[in-house]
């Protein structure tokens, strides 16, 4: 139940924070809880993706993605993730996620989500790529199709060579596990 009233939380105060455009953030403040950790009294590492999972809502939301899902049947789907651990999250210490659409390429969208303590120390962070399927079609949306249905007027940067290296691992590992590998 944690999981649901955390996410009606995102989505009952989405329209204070105003609308997201990429390259903006979302910013989302949580306490560890009980049901969150693990037996090292921490944060729980499938927890990370699960609130990372609550930063994309919230993005999906103020940037009017939702309203393209209910109007054009356009699905957000994730493609894969990678994350890093950096300093633990323990039992009740507060925390933020903050969420970005870092930039798009063809039909792939990259994400970052970072866990930043109270004192500003990052403690991990996930990058994430995700594509907008279209349940009509069968297929996916290219990104500047996306953002222009959305209305907004920005051109992707140039991906970082982390992400470029995030980009071809990804691709590597989609193609083993179509393979069977």
């Amino acid at each position: 139940m944690y999981v649901w009233g955390r996410l009606l939380k995102v989505v009952a105060t989405a329209r204070r924070r105003g609308p997201y455009l990429p390259g903006g953030e979302s910013r989302l403040s949580f306490r560890c809880l009980p049901t969150d950790i693990d037996p090292n009294m921490h944060l729980n590492n499938a927890r990370y993706l699960m609130m990372a999972d609550l930063g994309r809502m919230d993005i999906f939301i103020r940037s009017g993605l939702m309203k393209l899902y209910r109007t054009r049947n356009w699905v957000p789907m994730m493609g894969g993730v990678q994350s890093v651990f950096v300093r633990e999250i323990r039992l009740w210490r507060r925390f933020e996620v903050v969420s970005s659409i870092e930039t798009w390429d063809g039909t792939e969208v990259i994400g970052r989500h970072r866990f930043i303590l109270e004192n500003g120390e990052t403690a991990a962070a996930v990058m994430t790529t995700a594509g907008i399927y279209d349940m009509n079609t069968k297929k996916f949306r290219e990104i500047d199709e996306v953002v222009a249905a959305l209305g907004v007027t920005r051109s992707p940067r140039a991906p970082t060579e982390a992400e470029r290296i995030f980009m071809a691992s990804h691709a590597g590992l989609r193609r083993l596990a179509k393979a069977g590998g």
